[in-house]
């Protein structure tokens, strides 16, 4: 059974987009059927970090009606699989939101893993990534400011019927961190599933539009994503359940999320 994520943060800078990278690559590493998607139709970053800024069919035109989402599917080297967006006004001004929810129930189709990098904050398109995945994985930095905004988006999740599966906390350092993963467990929660340590090797991997994982698999960085990809491939997934206590699927939930109003 597919399961589908949606990487989510409070604000931009967190390191959502390289979180979602080196996830799914180290899923997709592990032996793991993986797709990501950048649902961040107006800022898009994901095709930008891993080399596919030049794709003529992106999730942008697939929206946009002009081709099918299988041909917006890319593969790369590691055996990840992504769907970018595409970078250009012109292709955000033709793109239809209302249609995501549509390409995302063909996505789960011979897919274990299904990463959704969401657009960060709170708005309109962000909304359905959250209320349709299995999880939301939260990315926030050791800071009140990060915490404080991804609060709102764990309650925002809530709202709309989704579940917030953990917290990644990333770029931590002994000089940064501020509150203690404990801590920052309490604030949120929900589990801290992973500590990112901060590390310049993520840097250095993004100038050559490499995931760390790859790069520089021994790297602190590189490490911490292992685990967590790791963690949650050995995680079994636990079903939502609906009012009478019936587990709902993506499928049911996709549907709930386009029929319902959210």
């Amino acid at each position: 059974m597919t399961k589908v994520f949606t990487i989510a943060s409070g604000k931009g800078g967190t390191g959502k987009t390289m979180t979602t990278a080196n996830l799914g690559t180290a899923l997709a590493l592990l032996g793991k059927r993986t797709i990501i998607l950048d649902a961040d139709i107006g800022m898009a970053n994901l095709g930008l970090v891993l080399g596919l800024e030049k794709s003529k069919i992106t999730l942008h035109e697939v929206l946009a009606g002009k081709a099918d989402i299988q041909q917006a599917i890319y593969e790369l080297p590691t055996g990840l699989r992504v769907v970018p967006s595409g970078i250009s006004l012109q292709g955000f001004q033709n793109a239809d939101p209302d249609r995501l929810q549509f390409v995302m129930s063909k996505l789960v189709t011979g897919a274990d893993y299904v990463l959704i990098d969401a657009p960060a904050g709170i708005s309109k398109d962000g909304v359905i990534p959250l209320a349709i995945a299995d999880e939301v994985l939260l990315v926030v930095n050791p800071e009140l400011s990060s915490l404080a905004d991804a609060v709102k988006i764990k309650v925002l999740t809530e709202m709309v019927g989704g579940a917030v599966g953990g917290v990644v906390l990333n770029r931590a350092s002994a000089e940064k961190t501020m509150l203690t993963s404990q801590k920052i467990g309490q604030i949120m929660g929900a589990e801290v599933l992973e500590v990112i340590p901060e590390d310049a090797s993520v840097r250095r991997a993004a100038a050559f539009k490499t995931p760390v994982v790859v790069m520089y698999p021994d790297s602190p960085a590189a490490k911490g994503f292992k685990k967590l990809a790791a963690k949650i491939a050995g995680t079994k997934a636990v079903p939502m359940e609906t009012a009478d206590g019936k587990s709902e699927s993506f499928i049911d939930r996709l549907a709930r999320s386009i029929f319902g109003g959210v």
